[in-house]
């Protein structure tokens, strides 16, 4: 990327598309059970931005709230994760892989790990942290409540 190019990114059908204002920051492979549900994967890719350095450029995404404190837009047409945001912080994230230059979030640390499944072997030299112990979380975790299904 070079310096001064927009970023920007989108879903895979090209009906949602968004730009940053600014560099996205605390890239993070997250592997709660909540992320592995949303992203359809054994972890998810994620980096953040402060909410109005986001845009939405083309399109407007479909918002699913998977929590009581969290909700997650996607696009409506082709079902690509796009990002994670806690209701009512000042961030949102994307998901790295809808970045259209993915490289510029190299991934800094793993949240969620008490999740992380057994065969997942990536990135192990950095710093792991359990989504209950996160000094940075913006939101109180002990009044979660999923609205995520496991079963029918």
């Amino acid at each position: 990327m070079t310096t001064g190019a927009a970023i920007e990114g989108g879903c895979q059908c090209g009906q949602v598309r968004y730009r940053l204002a600014s560099r996205p920051s605390h890239a993070h492979f997250c592997h709660c059970r909540m992320c592995q549900k949303a992203v359809g994967g054994p972890f998810a890719g994620l980096t953040s931005v402060p909410t109005g350095d986001l845009s939405w450029i083309r399109g407007e995404p479909g918002w699913f709230a998977s929590s009581n404190l969290a909700r997650r837009p996607f696009c409506r047409d082709c079902g690509t994760p796009l990002g994670f945001q806690y209701i009512g912080s000042g961030r949102i994230n994307v998901t790295i892989g809808s970045l259209d230059d993915p490289e510029i979030a190299p991934i800094e640390i793993h949240y969620g790990v008490e999740a992380r499944l057994s065969f997942v072997r990536i990135c192990d030299e950095l710093p792991r942290v359990r989504t209950a112990d996160d000094p940075d979380s913006p939101v109180s975790l002990t009044n979660l409540v999923s609205h995520q299904k496991d079963r029918t």
